[in-house]
Protein backbone atom coordinates (compact mmCIF):
# COMPACT_ATOMS: atom_id res chain seq x y z
CA UNK A 1 0.00 0.00 0.00
CA UNK A 2 2.89 2.34 0.64
CA UNK A 3 4.48 2.07 -2.59
CA UNK A 4 0.87 2.57 -4.52
CA UNK A 5 0.53 5.74 -2.57
CA UNK A 6 4.23 7.15 -3.34
CA UNK A 7 4.30 5.83 -7.15
CA UNK A 8 1.76 7.00 -9.61
CA UNK A 9 2.73 3.59 -11.56
CA UNK A 10 1.95 1.25 -8.71
CA UNK A 11 -1.65 3.84 -9.07
CA UNK A 12 -2.25 2.73 -12.80
CA UNK A 13 -1.76 -0.78 -12.48
CA UNK A 14 -3.75 -0.79 -9.88
CA UNK A 15 -6.68 1.20 -11.45
CA UNK A 16 -5.89 -1.25 -14.83
CA UNK A 17 -6.58 -4.22 -12.82
CA UNK A 18 -9.98 -2.59 -11.60
CA UNK A 19 -11.15 -2.00 -14.97
CA UNK A 20 -10.09 -6.07 -16.05
CA UNK A 21 -11.95 -6.91 -13.05
CA UNK A 22 -15.59 -4.67 -14.12
CA UNK A 23 -14.75 -6.06 -17.79
CA UNK A 24 -14.72 -9.71 -16.63
CA UNK A 25 -18.03 -8.93 -14.28
CA UNK A 26 -19.90 -7.49 -17.24
CA UNK A 27 -19.41 -10.23 -19.52
CA UNK A 28 -20.31 -12.47 -17.10
CA UNK A 29 -23.83 -11.05 -16.87
CA UNK A 30 -26.61 -12.46 -17.67
CA UNK A 31 -28.47 -12.45 -21.06
CA UNK A 32 -31.49 -10.02 -21.41
CA UNK A 33 -33.34 -13.75 -22.58
CA UNK A 34 -32.34 -15.43 -19.17
CA UNK A 35 -35.01 -17.06 -17.60
CA UNK A 36 -33.96 -16.22 -14.19
CA UNK A 37 -34.43 -12.44 -15.14
CA UNK A 38 -37.87 -12.89 -16.47
CA UNK A 39 -38.75 -14.60 -12.60
CA UNK A 40 -37.44 -11.40 -11.54
CA UNK A 41 -39.62 -9.40 -13.25
CA UNK A 42 -43.04 -11.37 -12.31
CA UNK A 43 -42.19 -11.30 -8.79
CA UNK A 44 -42.36 -7.27 -9.50
CA UNK A 45 -44.99 -7.26 -11.03
CA UNK A 46 -46.87 -9.73 -8.27
CA UNK A 47 -45.65 -6.99 -5.64
CA UNK A 48 -46.72 -4.12 -7.12
CA UNK A 49 -50.39 -5.08 -7.67
CA UNK A 50 -52.90 -4.04 -5.06
CA UNK A 51 -54.29 -6.80 -3.29
CA UNK A 52 -57.59 -5.22 -2.02
CA UNK A 53 -57.90 -4.04 -5.29
CA UNK A 54 -61.24 -5.31 -6.99
CA UNK A 55 -60.78 -7.15 -9.81
CA UNK A 56 -63.42 -6.97 -12.66
CA UNK A 57 -64.11 -9.65 -14.91
CA UNK A 58 -66.10 -9.45 -18.18
CA UNK A 59 -68.78 -12.15 -19.26
CA UNK A 60 -70.56 -12.13 -22.15
CA UNK A 61 -74.47 -12.15 -21.17
CA UNK A 62 -76.09 -15.53 -21.84
CA UNK A 63 -80.08 -16.71 -22.21
CA UNK A 64 -81.77 -17.19 -19.01
CA UNK A 65 -82.79 -20.48 -20.44
CA UNK A 66 -79.18 -21.45 -19.47
CA UNK A 67 -79.09 -22.68 -16.38
CA UNK A 68 -76.19 -24.46 -15.05
CA UNK A 69 -75.20 -25.28 -18.50
CA UNK A 70 -78.50 -26.96 -19.76
CA UNK A 71 -80.78 -25.58 -22.21
CA UNK A 72 -84.06 -25.96 -19.87
CA UNK A 73 -86.40 -24.74 -22.92
CA UNK A 74 -85.28 -28.10 -24.76
CA UNK A 75 -88.05 -30.36 -25.19
CA UNK A 76 -89.45 -33.05 -25.14
CA UNK A 77 -91.01 -33.20 -27.17
CA UNK A 78 -88.12 -31.78 -29.24
CA UNK A 79 -88.22 -29.33 -31.58
CA UNK A 80 -85.61 -29.92 -34.43
CA UNK A 81 -84.82 -27.78 -37.68
CA UNK A 82 -83.32 -29.52 -40.44
CA UNK A 83 -81.17 -27.70 -43.35
CA UNK A 84 -81.12 -29.22 -46.78
CA UNK A 85 -77.95 -30.97 -45.90
CA UNK A 86 -79.53 -32.88 -43.70
CA UNK A 87 -82.44 -33.93 -45.18
CA UNK A 88 -80.29 -35.37 -48.39
CA UNK A 89 -78.24 -36.98 -45.93
CA UNK A 90 -81.01 -38.93 -44.70
CA UNK A 91 -82.25 -40.33 -48.21
CA UNK A 92 -78.99 -41.15 -48.88
CA UNK A 93 -78.94 -43.68 -46.16
CA UNK A 94 -82.62 -44.55 -46.58
CA UNK A 95 -83.49 -43.23 -43.38
CA UNK A 96 -87.47 -42.24 -42.08
CA UNK A 97 -85.92 -38.81 -40.66
CA UNK A 98 -89.30 -38.79 -38.57
CA UNK A 99 -88.37 -42.37 -36.83
CA UNK A 100 -84.53 -41.88 -36.87
CA UNK A 101 -85.00 -38.84 -34.79
CA UNK A 102 -87.14 -40.76 -32.18
CA UNK A 103 -84.83 -43.58 -32.01
CA UNK A 104 -81.90 -40.93 -31.22
CA UNK A 105 -83.73 -39.34 -28.60
CA UNK A 106 -86.05 -41.84 -26.97
CA UNK A 107 -88.85 -38.89 -27.07
CA UNK A 108 -91.13 -37.32 -29.40
CA UNK A 109 -89.58 -35.13 -31.96
CA UNK A 110 -91.37 -32.46 -34.50
CA UNK A 111 -88.81 -31.82 -37.70
CA UNK A 112 -89.26 -28.03 -38.08
CA UNK A 113 -89.01 -26.88 -42.46
CA UNK A 114 -88.26 -23.07 -42.69
CA UNK A 115 -89.25 -21.43 -45.85
CA UNK A 116 -85.69 -20.38 -47.44
CA UNK A 117 -84.44 -24.31 -46.75
CA UNK A 118 -88.27 -25.32 -49.16
CA UNK A 119 -86.62 -22.68 -51.65
CA UNK A 120 -83.26 -24.21 -51.71
CA UNK A 121 -84.31 -27.57 -52.38
CA UNK A 122 -87.04 -26.23 -54.80
CA UNK A 123 -84.01 -24.53 -56.92
CA UNK A 124 -81.54 -27.27 -56.66
CA UNK A 125 -84.25 -28.54 -59.54
CA UNK A 126 -85.61 -32.76 -60.59
CA UNK A 127 -83.47 -34.51 -58.34
CA UNK A 128 -84.62 -33.28 -54.97
CA UNK A 129 -88.54 -34.04 -55.90
CA UNK A 130 -88.01 -36.66 -53.17
CA UNK A 131 -87.47 -34.46 -50.56
CA UNK A 132 -89.83 -32.47 -51.46
CA UNK A 133 -92.33 -35.24 -51.16
CA UNK A 134 -91.18 -35.92 -48.06
CA UNK A 135 -91.73 -32.28 -46.10
CA UNK A 136 -94.78 -32.13 -47.42
CA UNK A 137 -95.68 -34.69 -44.98
CA UNK A 138 -98.39 -33.79 -42.42
CA UNK A 139 -95.46 -34.70 -39.44
CA UNK A 140 -93.42 -31.43 -40.89
CA UNK A 141 -93.75 -28.33 -38.94
CA UNK A 142 -93.52 -25.06 -41.47
CA UNK A 143 -90.94 -22.65 -40.52
CA UNK A 144 -92.28 -19.20 -42.06
CA UNK A 145 -89.02 -16.47 -43.19
CA UNK A 146 -90.08 -13.23 -42.86
CA UNK A 147 -86.34 -11.73 -44.26
CA UNK A 148 -84.99 -11.27 -47.28
CA UNK A 149 -82.80 -14.17 -49.82
CA UNK A 150 -83.14 -17.72 -49.20
CA UNK A 151 -80.15 -18.26 -47.75
CA UNK A 152 -80.89 -21.24 -44.84
CA UNK A 153 -77.49 -21.33 -43.00
CA UNK A 154 -78.24 -17.76 -41.93
CA UNK A 155 -81.55 -17.99 -41.45
CA UNK A 156 -81.32 -21.01 -38.97
CA UNK A 157 -78.15 -19.49 -36.99
CA UNK A 158 -80.45 -16.39 -36.72
CA UNK A 159 -82.85 -18.77 -35.45
CA UNK A 160 -81.74 -20.55 -32.88
CA UNK A 161 -79.96 -17.72 -31.61
CA UNK A 162 -82.78 -16.08 -30.69
CA UNK A 163 -85.08 -19.18 -29.42
CA UNK A 164 -83.45 -21.62 -27.59
CA UNK A 165 -85.57 -24.08 -28.21
CA UNK A 166 -84.73 -25.73 -31.28
CA UNK A 167 -82.13 -28.68 -32.08
CA UNK A 168 -80.68 -28.25 -35.20
CA UNK A 169 -80.39 -30.93 -37.53
CA UNK A 170 -77.35 -30.88 -40.09
CA UNK A 171 -74.06 -32.63 -41.91
CA UNK A 172 -72.89 -29.14 -42.78
CA UNK A 173 -68.99 -28.86 -41.30
CA UNK A 174 -69.76 -25.03 -41.98
CA UNK A 175 -73.16 -24.75 -40.00
CA UNK A 176 -72.19 -26.97 -37.24
CA UNK A 177 -68.62 -24.66 -36.25
CA UNK A 178 -71.28 -21.42 -36.42
CA UNK A 179 -73.97 -23.43 -34.08
CA UNK A 180 -71.21 -25.18 -31.95
CA UNK A 181 -70.44 -21.08 -30.85
CA UNK A 182 -73.98 -20.87 -29.45
CA UNK A 183 -74.45 -22.28 -26.32
CA UNK A 184 -77.17 -24.41 -25.62
CA UNK A 185 -77.79 -25.50 -29.18
CA UNK A 186 -77.37 -29.62 -29.69
CA UNK A 187 -76.53 -30.63 -33.26
CA UNK A 188 -78.05 -33.71 -34.62
CA UNK A 189 -76.31 -35.40 -37.88
CA UNK A 190 -76.34 -38.25 -39.95
CA UNK A 191 -73.61 -41.19 -38.84
CA UNK A 192 -73.18 -44.73 -40.12
CA UNK A 193 -76.51 -44.72 -41.28
CA UNK A 194 -78.41 -43.78 -38.33
CA UNK A 195 -79.07 -39.99 -36.24
CA UNK A 196 -76.26 -38.77 -33.67
CA UNK A 197 -76.71 -36.12 -30.99
CA UNK A 198 -73.91 -33.79 -29.71
CA UNK A 199 -74.01 -31.26 -27.05
CA UNK A 200 -77.02 -32.92 -25.54
CA UNK A 201 -77.06 -32.56 -21.77
CA UNK A 202 -76.94 -35.82 -19.69
CA UNK A 203 -79.89 -34.91 -17.85
CA UNK A 204 -82.34 -35.47 -20.26
CA UNK A 205 -80.99 -38.85 -20.46
CA UNK A 206 -79.89 -38.90 -23.99
CA UNK A 207 -75.90 -39.64 -24.56
CA UNK A 208 -74.28 -36.57 -26.19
Amino acid sequence: MVTDLFFPQGKQKKTQKVKKQRNAQLKRLMKPTDSRLKDQIREKRKKAEDPHQVKVHEATQQSSALFFQYNTQLGPPYHIVLDTNFINFSIKSKLDIVQGMMDCLYAKCIPYISDCVRAELEKLGNKYKLALRIISDPRFERLPCLHKGTYADDCIVERVRQHKCYIVATNDKDLKNRIRKIPGVPIMYVSAHKYAIERMPEAYGVKA
